[in-house]
């Protein structure tokens, strides 16, 4: 059989879409400047897609400029985040050609990077990916400050470190008590608008000889709220149920079994909170803002304190964000989930 192309090459995956034209810009020209960047948003929002764009075309154009990307989401201590710093640079900027590098004493491995630029006589930026991880570490206001000490001394190197969890990221880098205040030039990455979603979903349907209007996709991209990861998952449902032309209906139905598939995880997921974090979780959902007296008996809430620690608890699961000082839930199809099967059936 045939196999079917894809939509979109990587349903996570954005890197032939340069949709952030502003941060695109933005990011090339940090890179171009060796110029240190923090990137702040939700998983799953594309920042990874959007580096290795950017990392695409520093390659293409500036043949002096090295970028080593890494990802430090499971690496539990120091000594792992020092072993998985050095392999990357090395893999980075060795070829299959060079001898192996001898082994690396733990005091030099943060000046890794600038050694290896400067022997090699290029540029170099290394990304960090899921930075916030660090933050559990043993010691970890002392390992922030091994961090600047070595790092604000690079004159060939820039550090772009991003990750999803906006308040502990913040405090890390905006906090003036905190090693690494002022590390960098701080952007946060918003979501790709309806407008531009519907102009890329109609035109990869009319690549692959489909029709959607682009009224139908902006209405898909509307139903996930924009997030990347599930506009495309959702795209892409909606384009293997497509014969010829696409419809509302067929992106109720794609969206419905998309929800239906994820249901037991989300079940799991419930499982693993209180009783009252579930019942503020309906509350966001049913539209409330504001949790006065009434709000707290309404929903069996306690005290106004415990709304500060049940907000603090799903902030740190990442189950909620806060934009505009408004409490969001992260997952849209969490959220539908929830109130069209799990609060709907109480």
């Amino acid at each position: 059989m045939e196999e079917l192309p894809l939509l979109f090459e990587k349903t996570s995956d954005l890197q032939n879409v340069t949709v952030w034209h502003k941060e695109y810009k933005h990011l090339v020209q940090n890179f171009v400047s060796l110029t240190n960047t923090i990137i702040i948003s939700p998983r799953r929002w594309g920042k990874s897609s959007l580096i290795n764009k950017v990392a695409q075309q520093i390659a293409s154009d500036n043949k002096e400029i090295k970028v080593c990307i890494l990802d430090v989401l499971n690496v539990r201590n120091e000594n792992e985040f020092y072993e998985r710093f050095s392999k990357s640079l090395t893999q980075t900027t060795l070829t299959c050609e060079e001898d192996k590098i001898e082994p690396i004493k733990k005091d030099d491995i943060l000046n890794l990077a600038e050694n290896l630029a400067e022997t090699g006589k290029y540029k170099m930026v290394v990304c960090i990916g899921e930075f916030q991880t660090i933050g559990k570490f043993d010691e970890t206001l002392a390992f922030q400050r091994k961090l600047v000490e070595h790092w604000q001394h690079h004159q060939n190197v820039a550090y772009c470190i991003y990750g999803s969890k906006r308040k502990i990221l913040l405090n890390m880098f905006s906090n003036p008590e905190m090693p690494l205040y002022k590390f960098g030039d701080i952007m946060f990455l918003d979501k790709i608008d309806n407008q531009t979603w519907g102009k890329i979903i109609q035109k990869r349907f009319q690549d692959t000889g489909k029709s959607i209007t682009e009224e139908q996709a902006e209405y898909l991209a509307d139903l996930v709220e924009n997030h990347s990861y599930y506009v495309q998952q959702l795209a892409q449902q909606v384009w293997l149920r497509t014969q010829t032309d696409s419809s509302v209906s067929i992106i109720d139905n794609s969206l419905q079994n998309i929800k239906n598939q994820l249901g037991l995880l989300f079940i799991g997921l419930v499982e693993s909170l209180t009783a009252t974090q579930l019942y503020f979780l309906e509350a966001i959902i049913t539209g409330e803002t504001v949790f006065g007296q009434e709000n707290l008996i309404k929903y069996k809430l306690g005290t106004s304190a415990n709304v500060i620690r049940i907000k603090k608890t799903l902030l740190s699961k990442e189950i909620i964000d806060i934009v505009n000082k408004k409490v969001v839930i992260q997952d849209p199809v969490f959220k539908l989930w929830l109130k069209e099967d799990y609060f709907r059936k109480k």
